[in-house]
């Protein structure tokens, strides 16, 4: 039946002199690049409503309301018993998580943002293909975006070792609408046990001490106790998107025991869950401020709503301290679009440092000494609002003393910058600021 319609169609096309093939050709054409558009524009619009208004301060981050609604209406829920260590930089990062991986006996389960060939690279794909060929099951998923610097060569590798390898939302022709929906976790577990998460990608970049503009200032964090199969439940989240497999068994969710004092949970954001919610985890966090908020952000262009919550902070008396790469930025435009709002913070007394070494690349929140929450989280729009992204959020004061002075000793590497010194600045960054305007949410 199909191919008699088929034939009518052509036979009328071919008798009909007046239609020329070149615009049957420039038809065609116009279709394509309006669907292909249309299927961009997608990534841009959607019909859900966002966040309007301005979240009161009802009540303090010390008190248990706090906790309840972040464990309850947020969630997961908090759990008690875990041990947190935080590692910074390349001397103690790339170490524990490769032993991590070599010691693995049931399952290594492992998703990034950022995996880009290069020595690193190298190091982590060997060890993975070693516990491959041990007969370990090794998972891998990687945003398609973010390791489009990583040679085939390299994943061939990992493959013909055993390693399930898989990128997600590669580019398809029928994923253009979710392609600006990225991947930016950063999950591996080991044994179902051991879990790390934080800031740090699969590059050359985060080698080092953080000495120079080459090698960036990141932290990442080594969890073991009950909050690891969060972070088990997360890694699996994607790899269902991506693999329609399920991992299961004592292999990847074995019986977690306290090991430690810390009250924690991993908490997991992503558009096909509810775009909003990462965003109103942060939104309730820093209207429960009363005392100080320290921010480290790599990243920093957040909407209008973080902005009004931050100087409602301020006038009800709370400290606030603002950390952002100085000099060393890997996104101009990020640089410009985020010194856009920064009259109106200063203004409000916000403290803005801009670190000076090299790359900062933490995702840090301190709020009352009571509250930490890190992860691979940026306090931009992008991140609030289009990525999968994951922030382990820990209530406990000595951790966040912790914290405190490392964000303090980061802080003595920055400068300061002034309300005066935004009046002034250059008109060049005023032109990019209203160029990158309208672009701002996708930066």
């Amino acid at each position: 039946m199909f191919e008699g319609i088929h034939c009518r169609v052509c036979h009328a096309v071919s008798t009909f002199p007046s239609f020329p093939i070149t615009m049957l050709m420039t038809i065609a054409v116009t279709i394509v690049v309006t669907l292909v558009l249309a299927s961009v524009a997608m990534n841009f619009i959607t019909s859900e409503k966002k966040l309007e208004r301005k979240i009161e301060h009802r009540y303090d981050v010390a008190d248990a309301q706090f906790r309840r609604e972040m464990s309850l209406m947020m969630g997961p829920a908090i759990t008690p018993g875990n041990r947190i260590d935080a590692l910074h930089n390349d001397a103690q990062i790339f170490p524990a998580m490769l032993r991590a991986i070599a010691e693995a006996k049931l399952s290594v389960t492992f998703e990034t943002y950022i995996y880009w060939s290069g020595e690193i690279g190298v190091r982590f794909s060997g060890v993975l293909c070693e516990r491959a060929r041990a007969g370990v099951p090794v998972h891998v998923t990687l945003d398609w975006a973010g390791s489009v610097k990583m040679d085939d060569a390299l994943i061939d590798e990992m493959r013909n070792a055993g390693v399930q390898v898989h990128k997600y939302r590669p580019l398809r022709w029928y994923n253009l609408g979710r392609m600006n929906n990225r991947t930016h976790r950063k999950l591996l577990v080991i044994d179902g046990r051991i879990g790390f998460t934080g800031g740090v990608g699969i590059a050359d970049q985060w080698q080092g001490s953080a000495g120079d503009p080459e090698h960036w200032r990141d932290t990442h964090y080594r969890i073991e106790g009950p909050a690891v199969a969060q972070l088990q439940a997360a890694y699996n989240d994607n790899w269902i998107k991506t693999t329609g497999e399920v991992l299961n068994g004592e292999s990847y969710f074995p019986e977690l025991h306290n090991v430690g004092l810390l009250h924690a949970h991993m908490f997991v954001a992503s558009p096909a869950s509810g775009s909003e919610s990462m965003h109103l985890m942060f939104l309730l966090a820093i209207a429960a401020a009363s005392h100080t908020i320290d921010i480290a952000a790599s990243y920093f262009v957040p909407d209008d709503l973080l902005i009004n919550a931050i100087v409602a902070a301020t006038q009800r008396g709370v400290r606030v301290r603002l950390l952002v790469p100085g000099p060393h930025s890997d996104s101009f435009t990020v640089r410009v679009s985020s010194k856009a709002d920064w009259g109106t913070l200063l203004k409000a007394g916000v403290s803005i440092s801009e670190y000076q070494p090299t790359m900062l690349h933490t995702k840090l929140l301190i709020i009352d000494g009571e509250f930490v929450s890190v992860g691979s989280t940026n306090l931009d729009i992008r991140s609030l609002r289009l990525n999968d992204e994951a922030s382990l959020n820990v209530y406990d004061r000595t951790f966040a003393q912790q914290m405190t002075r490392v964000f303090e000793s980061d802080l003595e590497a920055g400068l300061a910058y002034t309300h005066q010194m935004w009046i002034k600045r250059p008109w060049s960054e005023r032109l990019m600021e209203t160029v990158l305007l309208p672009v701002k949410s996708q930066i």
